[in-house]
């Protein structure tokens, strides 16, 4: 994404913020929201786009916003952006991220007890004043504690997507440093965790001082914070504030070693260390070494070699059983990036999708997929401008035209068909047996009898998939109180799928719940839930948490190709 995508994705979801704690328009609201996730996801220069007259054929860019980017791209400021943000403190914005804790309470917090900023809010909530505002009460200031605990844990880490993306530049541009040879992401970022604490890279160069010097100059730093001969530290400047990114320099006879050690995990390192420890040898981060002599280290793959383990992938170093299986020779075939065939959970510009279709097709096909299911939102979902029937049967016609048109890609007719709260689907079950592919989400009353409704719809033999079955998003909600058990108990009696959604700040199903349906035998859907095509590349993370969960190609619906894939559908 260029800087100037960053930029006014920001700008336009802080106007959108602005608005909501002012109490204007949803519609408005919703408009800037949906502009900040188009450029979030739009993988060309907006700049580029603008210089060539179009600007107004980006999907979810209308007049209004088309000339707010271009007052922005020619002046360097946004007149809507100034007006919307005058009178409101900038930490009153931040409240919004938290969980159980609405505008309105925000605005009569701010208005009534002073409250600007989250401190402010952690004050009143103390003295016990928050609860004396009208509507409030015990129970929910109690929930919004509880918000305040989930937003504090998710903003002491870094999200993977923002982590690795950051990572990915500073790589690509390390690569030009004089002298340089090798270099790799190492810590949590290797292993694919779906938050990471620390941006560590590691290193081989023949002149380690050169190439720290190199790192500081990378055209996005903020400020230097430490720069030697084997060691610097950067902080860099991103949308959303900024980030420290570590490098190391090693020599090339201990990288394996050192790329080993500070991937981690610690409890994966305690295992080797200790195992060695058995065989008179010392592991450290300078390679492995029997008395004073060195006798491994130049690659990972000697490291392992040395205790008779073949090379464990980064993703499963957790100490969970990764260790016996390789002594055992029983280690996982772990999903490979290339091995997915399709996108099985992709929106529209038919619900809030920002791309037509045969955009969507074209894309995916451009991805090297066979097929790409389009799962718009069902009716109730009206903040979405969810499908009425009549809707969903004129774009179940185009599909059908778009599959004798196109070549070299297949487009399954889907739906995200909500669950309402009294269990039943948002379309009859006449209709759904029209589709080829039908998803199942809760996207309203997350705490109305979740588990039972979920349970229903895993009996209706029109739906084949559950869609983030938890409900989590990772900086902000904990999810339904829901109870996995009895879900999973459900999917496998029924011959259902679950869902493994990509987009970063859902990736669920979690590692260990994915880990849980691989050994009951439960079928995994990997699908990015992307509004746009640029979305469509955080298949990358879910095939990622998809490896930390011990998921192989077998365990993996979208791994089959299109005449198996309909196969199993028509089941």
């Amino acid at each position: 994404m260029s800087e100037k995508n960053k930029e006014l994705a920001y700008i336009f979801s802080r106007i959108a913020d602005a608005l909501e704690l002012k109490g204007e328009s949803s519609f408005r609201i919703i408009a800037y929201r949906k502009a900040a996730r188009v450029l979030e996801d739009l993988t060309e220069d907006i700049e580029v786009i603008t210089k060539k007259g179009k600007l107004r054929e980006i999907p979810g860019v209308g007049e209004g916003i088309a000339k707010k980017i271009e007052e922005y791209l020619k002046t360097g400021k946004m007149k809507k952006y100034e007006e919307a943000l005058s009178g409101i403190p900038e930490g009153l914005l931040e409240l919004l991220e938290i969980q159980n804790l609405g505008a309105k309470t925000i605005s009569l917090a701010h208005k009534e007890l002073g409250v600007k900023n989250l401190d402010d809010l952690k004050r009143v909530i103390e003295d016990g004043s928050l609860a004396k505002l009208f509507g409030m009460g015990e129970k929910k200031v109690e929930n919004i504690k509880k918000g305040i605990e989930i937003y504090e844990q998710a903003h002491e880490r870094i999200p993977i997507y923002e982590a690795l993306t950051i990572v990915e530049d500073v790589i690509e541009y390390l690569k030009n440093a004089p002298g340089i040879s090798q270099i790799s992401p190492a810590g949590s970022l290797r292993r694919m965790k779906e938050t990471v604490g620390d941006i560590d890279i590691l290193a081989t160069g023949k002149n380690g001082r050169e190439i720290i010097e190199f790192f500081t100059k990378y055209p996005n730093v903020d400020r230097v914070i430490a720069s030697g001969k084997t060691k610097g530290s950067i902080m860099v400047k991103t949308e959303k504030g900024k980030k420290q990114v570590d490098l190391r320099i090693v020599d090339e006879d201990c990288y394996g070693a050192a790329l080993q050690y500070f991937t981690g995990s610690k409890a994966h390192n305690i295992r080797l260390r200790s195992m060695a420890k058995e065989k008179g040898l010392k592991i450290s981060e300078y390679g492995v070494f029997r008395d004073d002599k060195k006798i491994a280290g130049r690659t990972e793959e000697e490291i392992y070699k040395i205790l008779n383990l073949p090379w464990i992938p980064p993703e499963i170093r957790e100490d969970r059983g990764e260790i016996e299986c390789a002594l055992e020779n029983r280690l996982p075939d772990l999903i490979n990036y290339t091995d997915i065939k399709g996108d099985l959970h992709v929106h529209s510009s038919y619900s809030d999708g920002h791309s037509t279709i045969e955009e969507i097709a074209e894309h995916a096909k451009s991805l090297g997929y066979e097929y790409i299911a389009i799962c718009d939102h069902s009716q109730s979902v009206k903040y979405a401008h969810g499908l009425t029937e009549d809707r969903l049967k004129r774009q179940i016609e185009e599909i059908d035209k778009l599959n004798e048109k196109l070549t070299g890609i297949k487009i399954l007719k889907g739906i995200e068909v909500d669950i309402l709260p009294d269990g039943k689907l948002d379309f009859p079950d006449e209709l759904l047996a029209q589709l080829d592919y039908v998803v199942a989400s809760i996207h309203i009353g997350f705490k109305k009898n979740v588990t039972e409704r979920m349970l229903l719809a895993l009996e209706n033999p029109y739906v084949h998939t559950l869609a983030h079955p938890t409900g989590r998003l990772i900086s902000k909600r904990e999810g339904y109180d829901v109870d996995l058990d009895k879900i999973f108990e459900a999917a496998l009696k029924n011959n259902k799928i679950l869902e493994l959604n990509a987009y970063y700040d859902r990736l669920d199903l979690n590692e260990i719940n994915l880990r849980k349906a691989k050994e009951m035998g439960i079928k995994i859907a990997i699908g990015t839930d992307a509004h746009h095509i640029g979305g469509m590349r955080m298949m990358r993370f879910g095939i990622g948490i998809a490896r930390r969960g011990w998921l192989e190609k077998k365990d993996v619906l979208n791994c089959l190709p299109y005449s198996e894939l309909k196969k199993i559908l028509r089941k």
